[in-house]
């Protein structure tokens, strides 16, 4: 299996709800993402914190890239009346980049111990840069949103 599809793991968020009560304040601008390749075997499940087998080989390398990633700025967790629950930052970018095979980003509290992993997005494809900018720019909905009362 390669990058998985996008999705929230699943022990990160299970250990926000119960006796763990991993405390993920998703306001913080301590978070970071992070851009791999498609290679690889990750189980959404299980497999729920930054630099941890498997999470620890397969990140982009290359010019203007940095191990890590870089931080989100202006992150924000807003909820509306109806149920629906939002999680945004500002687009990150990286510039003056050359690096190829960008499958997906990994979103991860930098700040907790763990480096628990919040979300992974799949770009659907293979993407890169040269001497340039490369962007993730987020949906007007949000890095993700979900809507608690369907």
């Amino acid at each position: 299996m390669a990058f998985p599809a996008s999705g929230l793991p699943v022990e990160t968020h299970v250990d926000v709800y119960d006796t763990t009560q991993l405390a993920l304040d998703l306001d913080l601008e301590t978070h970071k993402v992070a851009l791999w390749t498609d290679t690889g075997t990750y189980d959404l499940v299980t497999d729920d914190q930054y630099a941890v087998a498997p999470w620890n080989a397969n990140e982009i390398t290359g010019t203007g890239y940095t191990a890590g990633g870089v931080v989100l700025t202006t992150t924000v967790y807003t909820h509306s009346a109806g149920g629906l629950v939002k999680w945004d930052a500002d687009d990150p970018s990286w510039t003056t980049a050359t690096f190829s095979g960008v499958r997906g980003a990994v979103y991860y509290a930098d700040a907790l111990a763990g480096n628990n992993i919040i979300v992974v997005v799949n770009f659907g494809g293979l993407f890169q840069v040269t001497a340039g900018t490369f962007q993730i720019q987020h949906n007007a909905a949000g890095i993700y949103t979900i809507d608690l009362i369907p």
